[in-house]
């Protein structure tokens, strides 16, 4: 295994030997095969240890066997301790989810703080099929399918070309001592089951299932390379990224491709969407229907699908005080005194300075606002002006309003107040501009 290992090494992470990098050790059999292997190849690295606190004396044995090792070998050893328990019950989230965040996360402070190039994990083979079959049992799309990548950003895993039957076969044989995790024996975990019980009958079927499903793998991995260059080449006709942050898809173009449904998946899965056929629906509703991910909303408009990130319906309000020439949050405006009135625009009004009371609140518009709008005659509630004038949801979403004591001074970047306005007795004129 020592030759495969370092062939491996020297092919797949020839950057490893200028790099400054650190092992993940549990202390279990395949992260201390690991270290072994790196020592007899005289590599340079360093520990890392994670202590989630989950079962007690256990935990703490682990974390002293791997202090012992560290020191006995001269290797350097850095270990985290988490209330993993407490931060799951926090966030509500499963034990095993936030275990893996909390270590990723630790592991990338750790390089920053060490300015390490990367941390090395001791995934297999095995670990790479159970991962690939939890996936599938989940109805995960392709990039659920394709396993674990051997390089993800600085995390590296040397082992993946690795069964756990060979890891096993080479501590035994150079006498090697780990610990055993009492846990990886419980079937309340998925994974667990998976290894129990389902593994154990595909080998049975298939002696050389590992190498077959490796192969297999390969070919996915192949097809998701093709699917990824399709992905971008039809995004680059059919889809337009403005520069208010939306994201406009034409539906007359998305329509002429045969699997646009596939297209929608790929475009729309990194923004926390599930309900796919919901999603599917929005190419035939009627404008206005949306569907919702935790973030991002997407909004069926005429002839365009919309994405955007959601707002609060209760944003906080921005004061604007009188000394104040310019406000850069959450627009930027800026507030200057002219001697006449020039040309005006949609970005840029004047008013009676004398008409006003600062500070002037800048807030997002709600139901039952009214204002009058400029050269018209009466009241207007904005909800029947913003679909006078035609505008998407998504506009309205993001409209901004201008208030002088509650009162609306300016819809920003569509119509002033005519309340506000200079006549012949303004003795002070003040410009207000959107940049």
């Amino acid at each position: 295994m020592l030759q495969k290992f370092a062939k491996h090494i020297h092919t797949s992470f020839p950057f490893l030997a200028k790099s400054k990098f650190y092992i993940a050790v549990s202390g279990g059999i395949d992260s201390m095969v690991l270290v072994y292997l790196f020592q007899q190849l005289d590599y340079s690295f360093g520990l890392l240890h994670c202590n989630f606190k989950l079962r007690g004396d256990e935990s703490e044995g682990d974390m002293h066997f791997i202090h012992d090792y560290a020191r006995s070998h001269n290797l350097e050893l850095r270990i985290g301790f988490f209330e993993t328990a407490e931060i799951a019950q926090q966030n509500k989230m499963s034990i095993q989810e936030t275990a893996r965040l909390l270590r990723y996360n630790w592991f990338y402070e750790q390089m920053e703080e060490m300015n390490a190039d990367f941390v090395a994990t001791a995934h297999h083979q095995d670990d790479n099929l159970e991962t690939f079959l939890i996936n599938l049992s989940r109805g995960t799309g392709l990039d659920g399918l394709t396993g674990i990548p051997a390089i993800n950003d600085k995390i590296i895993r040397p082992l993946l070309p690795f069964s756990r039957e060979e890891i096993e076969k080479y501590a035994l044989e150079n006498n090697l001592k780990w610990r055993e995790d009492s846990s990886n024996e419980s079937d309340k975990y998925v994974r667990n089951k998976i290894r129990h019980h389902l593994v154990p009958i595909l080998k049975e079927l298939n002696p050389s299932f590992l190498e077959s499903f490796q192969k297999t793998q390969e070919h996915l991995k192949e097809v998701q390379s093709l699917a990824n260059d399709a992905k971008y080449i039809m995004y680059q006709e059919v889809v337009t990224e403005k520069q208010d942050g939306t994201v406009h898809i034409n539906l007359d173009k998305l329509l002429q491709l045969p699997n646009y449904k596939g297209y929608l998946y790929q475009w729309l899965k990194q923004f926390g969407f599930t309900a796919w056929n919901d999603i599917y629906d929005l190419v035939n509703a009627q404008t206005g229907k949306q569907v919702f991910s935790e973030e991002f909303v997407v909004l069926k408009n005429r002839n365009f699908l919309i994405l955007y990130r959601k707002t609060s319906s209760n944003e906080a309000s921005f004061l604007i005080h009188k000394e104040e020439h310019q406000v850069n949050i959450p627009l930027k405006l800026s507030f200057c005194n002219v001697s006449d009135i020039s040309v005006s625009d949609s970005n840029c009004i004047f008013v009676d300075e004398d008409l006003i009371e600062f500070p002037l609140t800048l807030r997002k518009w709600n139901e039952g606002d009214a204002f009058y709008p400029f050269g018209m005659k009466g009241k207007k509630k904005l909800s029947k002006f913003f679909k006078d004038e035609r505008m998407s949801l998504i506009d309205k979403s993001n409209c901004w309003i201008l208030c002088s004591n509650e009162e609306i001074i300016w819809v920003i970047g569509h119509r002033a107040d005519d309340r506000f306005k200079v006549n012949t007795n303004t003795t002070k004129i003040l410009k207000i501009t959107l940049q």
